[in-house]
């Protein structure tokens, strides 16, 4: 009898422990984690913003834009390549805006990439930068804001996974201490201000934006942070705050991974329908994407 008891008593508690497990992951859905991530398959593009023409903002010691993209781009890589995802790659164009812009997107797609990031780094409007000087140059600079943003379109063709992995990403930015820049809320940007679509993870709306606008895969831009802020500038041309973006996207990336490999496995992926991005005759596909 006393047997009985005992072997009734296990039944339960494995039963509860199941059914606490059903709870944690809401009702009728599995918790994707990132061991259900087929990494060497998942196609990651890391689009370096901007090109050495055309470089984009220039920080607040005179430092172009574009640099920052490119050693952020380059260190994102290696980190996603070491955790397993073999098909990450680094996306460098040299023709300037617009057909850059399309070929970006052209690459990408004809590629079948999962995942397309384009990295920045931000400044503000021309009307709030001061004037100082640094080794006897004139620069300039605003103090007034610093953070990363995120933005998304909501004329990409897979609208809710540029969702769900740019608020992946913004959540995974904030667990390693960084914080998100408000500032494009407000109204002293004027035409440039963007609906906030995710006030926790620091997530905007921006439809115009060519290469969210034309991929046909979950498409996110990070501005990694403020190189117009004297002191961000100086954090964002270190190591340790590279190291810390980098991780955060490489665990956002799995996390996203999983979560779109147990999707497709339950016939959920949601994706926004609307015509196919055009075909342009300009770019290649990239040959490690084509593989």
């Amino acid at each position: 009898m006393n047997g009985l008891r005992r072997a009734g008593a296990g039944c339960i508690l494995v039963f509860a422990a199941l059914l606490a497990g059903s709870e944690e992951h809401g009702p009728g859905t599995a918790g994707a984690t990132p061991a259900d991530c087929q990494r060497a398959k998942f196609r990651v593009v890391v689009d370096v913003g901007h090109t050495v023409g055309v470089p984009g903002a220039m920080s607040a010691r005179g430092v172009p834009e574009y640099t920052f993209n490119l050693r952020l781009g380059e260190e994102i890589r290696q980190a996603l390549l070491a955790a397993g995802f073999d098909k990450a790659v680094l996306l460098v164009v040299a023709q300037p805006p617009p057909l850059g812009l399309v070929e970006r997107a052209r690459r990408a797609n004809n590629g079948a990439a999962d995942i397309f990031l384009s990295i920045h780094h931000d400044s503000v409007p021309d009307y709030l930068l001061e004037t100082w000087e640094y080794n006897g140059q004139q620069n300039h600079f605003s103090d007034r804001f610093q953070g990363y943003a995120i933005f998304v379109s909501n004329d990409n063709a897979d609208r809710a996974g540029s969702r769900k992995f740019a608020s992946l990403l913004g959540r995974e930015l904030q667990t390693r201490g960084l914080h998100y820049t408000p500032h494009y809320t407000l109204p002293l940007m004027k035409g440039r201000r963007r609906e906030l679509v995710d006030a926790e993870a620091g997530v905007y709306r921006f439809d115009q934006l060519v290469v969210l606008r034309d991929t046909r895969m979950a498409a996110v831009l990070l501005e990694a942070g403020s190189i117009i802020n004297r002191q961000e500038e100086l954090e964002l041309a270190g190591p340790d705050r590279r190291s810390q973006v980098s991780a955060a996207i490489t665990a956002a990336v799995e996390n996203f991974c999983a979560l779109r490999s147990r999707q497709r496995t339950n016939g959920t992926v949601e994706r926004l329908s609307r015509p196919s991005a055009p075909v342009h005759p300009v770019g290649a596909i990239l040959p490690a994407l084509a593989r």
